[in-house]
């Protein structure tokens, strides 16, 4: 409560004006913003049209405060925008609505914060932990004025995470709040490279700098840097789903220009629109769909601070505001069909969304019963990057009805450019079980281990073209491991690390990781078509499928089955063999789950991944202990 008060009487003292774009979505203010529901895509007309046409290019320098925000603070000003907040934000308590404007403004304060107060120089790193807080918004926008480098990190971290991260990226500068302040006292002395921690709260704290307070001191006058297009702009440590977190660096034009493509294409967003993406303020889907990819269209970015995910608060906040389009995870969709849909009416709700692992077909039908809705399903990894020719001297906006649109000149240079691999756009026909097809730009193929491309419907490795051109190929490098890079290339491709196959209509299907795939008695079996049929019956909220150690068919599929609440209390034996009979009556009965283990929860990474691979050697530990 003191935070808040406090943080309304700093940021409230001027814009005083912006009151006017004050947006009201109950009652008649509600029945404007809920369009007619449809499936015809607002930003193109089909998906083949969207690939020919999407051409981008790249200039010499690039900023997206600069070159994006301040172009919709300036179109706001001169009323060429809608009402529409830029950021909006609620929890139990509060509520901010920034404009455009205010961003700025208060972006502008906090860079020269970062800068004059703090002594940070272009290209110096700050690490970001705070949960899902206007302020984190404001630091992320702060770091690109200024052309330092941002490390976000997930709120849930523990002081040996924070350690690694802060000795691995030689990050200046920490910025958290009172919660996280201590663990982070406690490892500074072994990051020499610390030499600012700002903290954000009411209280002081020896040896941290308030945020909220020093904004208070300074100007409200910031030019931005003018950054290079490949200059480094933010670092992110990958979930590690398949081992130890990696680096992985991504520049300016990465995400400012990049996610054009999820923003633009798969998000389908327009000025109009207010987008609601639940992930975690550590993980990289944080950054390209709560920052870059709506804003880049203009979109109203909204956030819910929930303390954890509640399913009831999840679809009461979809009724209750006018959310047009939902981007959440897998695993929370699993969650969220097994609320009452007669509880809740989704008026304003358009178009939802799932990335960071495979949906399953019964969850997207469960959902539709629920929202008439489909959900759009997109596939990316924190490596996958673009490269594309660099163009030099400047860079005309054009206003265009709901985007921008760049005129630009050319020249030589490759850079990296992060965006979606793979998905479902509105206007195609929907496959569940399918993540779609190649996104703009990018040849994507299922390969073997030499690199060559396999027939239709057999599997492989999913793959992405990078020669004899490389319109499309990966990111800037593994920080500081170089044969961690090379190892993903096999011939003309880059292999993504998945498995996966093309049907005859271009769909790709996804496997399982490479090292999920199990191999039982000459079978290749993927787990995620073992977990689909058994999400089917009603007694599985949520399961994970690994290899186990078997004594004659080498290893065996074995089931980690968390209980819908109605079966927690049947009889184990009698439900196994059940579970058993059904996957047999649903997929190819040799992929059935020979061993079944029932578990309260399934292990995860922080972004909500499921951790198959400590699973998996939990399993193989136990065979090498009894030998």
């Amino acid at each position: 409560m003191y935070l808040i008060a406090f943080r309304k009487a700093l940021l409230n003292q001027r814009l005083k004006n912006v009151c006017k774009n004050e947006v009201f979505w109950r009652g008649r203010g509600l029945q404007i913003l809920c369009r007619s529901k449809s499936t015809v895509p607002k930003n193109y007309s089909d998906y083949e049209s969207m690939r020919r046409s999407y051409k981008p290019q790249i200039p010499l320098h690039y900023n997206f405060a600069e070159d994006v925000l301040e172009q919709w603070e300036m179109k706001e000003k001169n009323g060429q925008r809608s009402s529409l907040p830029a950021l909006w934000w609620v929890n139990d308590i509060e509520e901010v609505r920034w404009s455009f404007e205010e961003l700025c403004f208060h972006s502008r304060r906090l860079a020269n914060v970062l800068c004059q107060v703090c002594g940070l120089e272009r290209g110096d790193r700050i690490f970001l932990i705070l949960p899902r807080v206007p302020e984190w918004w404001l630091v992320n926008v702060a770091c690109i004025r200024t052309g330092t480098v941002l490390i976000p990190g997930t709120y849930q971290l523990t002081a040996r995470d924070i350690r690694h991260r802060l000795q691995a990226s030689g990050a200046k500068c920490v910025i958290t709040d009172e919660t996280l302040a201590p663990l982070l006292d406690s490892v500074a002395s072994d990051c020499p490279s610390l030499r600012t921690k700002l903290l954000l709260s009411h209280r002081a704290r020896h040896n941290w700098g308030n945020m909220t307070q020093l904004m208070g001191t300074v100007s409200d006058e910031h030019v931005c840097v003018n950054t290079r297009s490949e200059e480094p702009m933010t670092i992110f440590f990958t979930s590690g789903t398949t081992g130890s977190p990696k680096m992985t660096q991504h520049s300016h034009c990465s995400f400012g220009l990049g996610l054009t493509v999820n923003g633009r294409y798969w998000l389908d967003l327009t000025e109009r629109d207010v987008f609601w993406n639940t992930s975690d303020t550590g993980w990289a889907k944080s950054a390209w769909s709560s920052v870059f990819a709506p804003w880049i269209q203009g979109a109203c970015v909204f956030v819910h601070h929930m303390p954890r995910f509640d399913t009831s608060t999840v679809l009461k906040t979809l009724s209750r505001y006018p959310i047009t389009t939902f981007c959440t995870a897998p695993t929370a969709y699993r969650m969220l069909v097994q609320e009452d849909k007669s509880r809740f009416r989704f008026q304003a709700l358009e178009h939802c969304l799932c990335a960071g692992e495979p949906i399953n077909p019964e969850v997207m039908w469960k959902w539709k019963e629920l929202t008439r809705l489909h959900i759009y399903e997109g596939y990316g990894q924190t490596e996958t990057v673009r490269l594309i020719r660099e163009t030099a001297i400047h860079v005309h906006l054009l206003s265009c009805s709901h985007n921008f649109m760049l005129d630009i000149h050319h020249s030589k240079k490759l850079l990296s450019i992060q965006v979606l691999i793979a998905g479902t756009f509105k206007g195609m026909k929907i496959k569940p079980g399918s993540f779609g097809k190649a996104a703009p730009g990018y040849d994507v193929q299922v390969v073997d281990e030499d690199g060559t491309i396999v027939p239709q419907g057999q599997e492989g490795n999913l793959a992405i073209r990078v020669k004899p051109h490389r319109p499309f190929s990966l990111f800037t490098e593994y920080t500081g491991e170089p044969e961690r890079t090379a190892e993903c290339f096999r011939g003309d491709f880059y292999l993504t690390g998945d498995r996966g196959m093309m049907d005859e209509e271009g769909y790709l299907w996804f496997v399982g990781r490479a090292d999920d795939v199990i191999l039982s008695a000459g079978y290749r079996i993927g787990p995620f078509e073992v977990e689909n049929a058994l999400i089917e019956h009603p007694a599985v909220a949520e399961s994970a499928v690994v290899s186990s150690p078997d004594p004659v068919r080498g290893e065996v599929v074995k089931a980690f089955v968390v209980l819908t609440a109605a079966f927690k209390k049947r009889e184990q034996k009698g439900l196994i063999q059940e579970l058993q009979m059904h996957v047999k009556s649903v997929t190819a009965p040799y992929k059935y789950p020979r061993k079944i283990e029932f578990v309260d929860h399934l292990p995860k990474t922080v972004s909500g991944k499921i951790r198959r691979v400590e699973l998996r050697k939990k399993e193989w530990e136990q065979k090498t202990s009894l030998n």
